[in-house]
């Protein structure tokens, strides 16, 4: 059984393809993340606009036309590609890949992750060890959930199998042009299609297939707002 990486992501909409090349499964390539950047890292700025109070750690590329403000903090191995916005307090730890074009926000951490061409991840966002498509969109507060409560392996149940991961911490997969609404939690090994949405404030687990949505049924409760005593 394989799960063809083309089915989320368009490899052409990223300048490390090579590290999905072979894959059985998508998320297998965020066992070879660590080992590729390794290879592949050359450190670096030229053409990049980086404030003297952002933190820029020594093992990391930062592409032409990216803006770094004040605050950021790159700690590396990282590798940001060209016209990217690192806006103030975002963190940036290791082992993470950033495509062309992309905006990594306030109160973002990014880990142990790849981010394909005009990724968004803006605002107040978690997103480790996983893997967000090309023009992919978290909305304010939406989290990547990566760890298991027991604390065990990650396991997919793909089309009434159960696969596991081999990864104890493994958040998810976003395909290209999906939307995630603010304040969603995507619990460990969340797979969301091409062009899907979850709406805002939803816990989704599993796979979403593409140009679907997932979005809460229960309507709020509505009730007469009455005077209070004093």
């Amino acid at each position: 059984m394989t799960y063809p990486v083309d089915d989320l992501f368009d490899l052409s909409q990223t300048t490390h393809g090579a590290l999905f090349e072979g894959v059985q499964y998508p998320w297998d390539a965020l066992k070879r993340l660590a080992g590729y950047l390794a290879q592949n890292l050359k450190p670096g700025s030229a053409g990049a606009e980086v404030h003297p109070a952002a933190h820029v750690g020594h093992q990391v590329f930062i592409g032409a036309g990216t803006i770094v403000e004040p605050g950021a903090m790159i700690i590396g191995p990282a590798i940001i590609g060209a016209g990217c916005r690192i806006r103030h307090g975002a963190y940036i730890r290791e082992n993470v890949l950033v495509g062309d074009g992309c905006v990594v926000g306030n109160s973002v951490e990014l880990k142990h992750c790849v981010l394909f061409n005009q990724c968004q991840v803006p605002h107040f966002n978690y997103v480790g060890d996983s893997i967000l498509g090309h023009k992919a969109h978290l909305g304010a507060g939406s989290i990547l959930s990566n760890v298991k409560l027991d604390n065990q392996n990650v396991w997919i149940n793909f089309d009434g199998t159960p696969i596991d991961t081999g990864l104890r911490k493994f958040g998810g997969l976003i395909g290209d042009k999906a939307e995630i609404g603010c304040n969603a939690v995507l619990n460990p090994g969340s797979i969301i299609g091409r062009d899907s949405i979850v709406y805002p404030n939803v816990s989704w687990r599993g796979i979403l297939p593409r140009n679907m949505i997932a979005k809460h049924v229960d309507p709020p409760t509505v009730v007469v707002r009455r005077p209070r005593s004093h």
